[in-house]
């Protein structure tokens, strides 16, 4: 059991924590509480709960602060936070473990540990440079941390904490302005004023008996809780959406990933039957006044040489039925391959086979603007760590044994496509989002950037059955139309298909599991965000700073004794 210092007294509201001694549960509790406060407060609970993310650290912070005047150790901290980070991990992302256990588990304990670089590099900037440098330096190594998480290879910003607003969407319209890294400094801000508030973070003894009395001491937190708030309300009462109307048709056909779509499962649906339905379904619902139709990822999964596209039976058959409905674009999800001359031109995510040579395969958007125009390629850009990318030496490894099979990670490209319906028919112009992209708001910034009026989002959700993961996925692309002020168009295999304003508001939606087609006249607007037009500003700030933190920190360690962390 530990025991508090009694020498230096603690006094918060009138209470003196002196006498209190810190007892073996109390940080598991602590850590508990914090983990899921953030639960709670995530989506897709009820959209008031969101308001807990501006408190759930709370839990935490005292418990590190409790630590740290026990005098536990560095090891003893990083236990308890790490506890805390894998139980919000594993509450929230849980149904990862649907698609693969393996994967599901590994996300879960390495997302927690990668999570424990910023808090504890916090740690030991507060006990080298003292605790007002320590807490003004947790939001700058987190959301830096957040950053990275962004555009390495181990990429998986499912928890970033601005995401968390999604379902509250009302509370962030200023995320036109911040991106959602500006949700991430909200929370910080809150948790640490909160905090402040209630335990203090002064590092002397004198300055903890001369607290400011009462009421005077919730002002700043107060103030961070209620004006983003009000100014969210004003920003979105004040936002009319702009642009001329066109009338879209998202398709979700509904195929069971797991038994019925691919060959092999045990429920094979052929894939000329699965096309049948797409095109069935669509033709249900077109009308005279429909301009683009979106059928899901992976809608055309039977693998397709890009330069042999157009011989391939089931296109011609896509082709006729576009002749059927002059006016008529189609975008749609296939499995494509591209071919290379040589070793030498080939990227480094290229396979090999003897009767093929050098390819790479690809998660395709197909764009077909008429019936007989040249189809156009996005390939997924935001590929999933172990499951669509993997470690450049990893795969060639794996391609030097594959026996034939499409083995190793999925090609790519770096370019944000922008496919353009042809002139005399519409103006609009479709950002293409394949899957979990729409997760990133600076990636999906970057199509409006190249002239995108609307969003697209074709994904297959079915991987995680009936659970929060895709009600997540389609709460958070709500972000990206406030951060963008563009509509956003959703085709789902198996999850829910639907359509987003430019306020973030889900307008239609379909059911969960249904064969089923939605059509909705979308605006489209040509206008720039202030955070499109700049780009992601917050992230590269906070990644300077906690650079120039680490270097100060560093130094400290050679030159002083660590100071004071009360």
């Amino acid at each position: 059991m530990l025991t508090k210092p009694t020498s230096t007294p603690f006094v918060a509201g009138g209470a003196d924590y002196t006498s209190a001694r810190l007892v073996g549960w109390e940080p598991s509790i602590l850590a508990l509480l914090s983990a899921a406060l953030l639960w709670a407060g995530w989506p897709v609970h009820p959209a008031g709960l969101a308001l807990l993310l501006l408190v759930a650290f709370v839990p935490y912070l005292r418990m590190e602060q409790l630590l740290v005047r026990s005098g536990a150790s560095g090891w003893k901290v990083f236990r308890y936070t790490y506890l805390t980070l894998v139980l919000w991990n594993a509450f929230t992302t849980w149904w990862v473990s649907y698609s693969t256990l393996g994967g599901g588990i590994a996300a879960v304990v390495l997302n927690a540990l990668l999570m424990c670089l910023p808090t504890m590099a916090f740690y030991h900037t507060k006990k080298r440079l003292g605790a007002l440098v320590g807490y003004v330096s947790l939001p700058i190594y987190w959301i830096a941390f957040e950053q990275l998480h962004l555009h390495w290879d181990l990429t998986w910003p499912w928890l970033t904490l601005g995401n968390g607003f999604a379902k509250a969407n009302g509370l962030v319209q200023w995320y036109e302005y911040t991106g959602f890294l500006g949700g991430s400094v909200w929370i910080w801000l809150t948790n640490i004023l909160v905090f402040s508030a209630l335990f203090g973070v002064a590092t002397k003894p004198r300055k903890l008996r001369q607290r400011r009395p009462g009421p005077i001491r919730w002002l700043a937190p107060g103030l961070a809780i209620a004006l983003p708030i009000l100014a969210s309300y004003l920003i979105g009462k004040a936002y009319q959406e702009k642009g001329p109307k066109a009338e879209v048709l998202v398709i979700q056909p509904n195929v069971d990933p797991y038994q019925e779509k691919f060959e092999g499962t045990s429920n094979f649906v052929p894939y000329e039957e699965q096309l049948n339905r797409l095109i069935r379904l669509t033709e249900q619902q077109l009308t005279p006044q429909t301009k683009l139709v979106l059928w899901p990822e992976t809608a055309l999964e039977e693998s397709y040489w890009e330069n042999l596209i157009d011989g391939n039976l089931k296109i011609q058959n896509v082709r006729s039925f576009l002749a059927r409905h002059p006016g008529l674009s189609l975008v749609t999800g296939i499995t494509s391959l591209k071919t290379y001359p040589n070793k030498e031109a080939a990227s480094e995510t290229a396979r090999y086979r003897d009767d093929a040579g050098y390819y790479d395969v690809f998660n395709t958007a197909a764009f077909f603007p008429t019936s007989t125009g040249k189809i156009e390629f996005y390939h997924k850009s935001r590929l999933v760590p172990g499951v669509e990318k993997i470690p450049p030496a990893l795969t060639r490894f794996i391609a030097s044994i594959d026996l034939g099979g499409t083995v190793g990670s999925y090609g790519s490209q770096e370019e944000r496509s922008v496919f353009r319906l042809p002139a005399t028919s519409s103006p609009l112009s479709l950002g293409p989002l394949i899957c979990y992209e729409s997760v990133y708001g600076d990636f999906v910034a970057k199509y409006v950037q190249n002239g995108a009026t609307l969003l697209g989002i074709i994904t297959n959700d079915g991987w995680w059955s009936d659970s929060p993961g895709h009600l997540q996925h389609l709460q958070y692309a709500t972000l990206r139309a406030i951060e963008t002020r563009r509509d956003i168009a959703r085709s789902a295999n198996t999850g829910i298909s639907a359509f987003i304003n430019q306020k973030g508001e889900i307008m239609t939606q379909t059911g969960w599991w249904l064969q089923t087609a939605r059509r909705y006249p979308v605006q489209l607007n040509s206008e720039l965000t202030f955070y499109v037009r700049h780009g992601e500003l917050i992230g590269p700030a906070t990644q300077v700073l906690a650079v120039l933190l680490l270097v100060l920190v560093i130094v400290a360690g050679f030159v002083t004794r660590p100071k004071s962390t009360y």
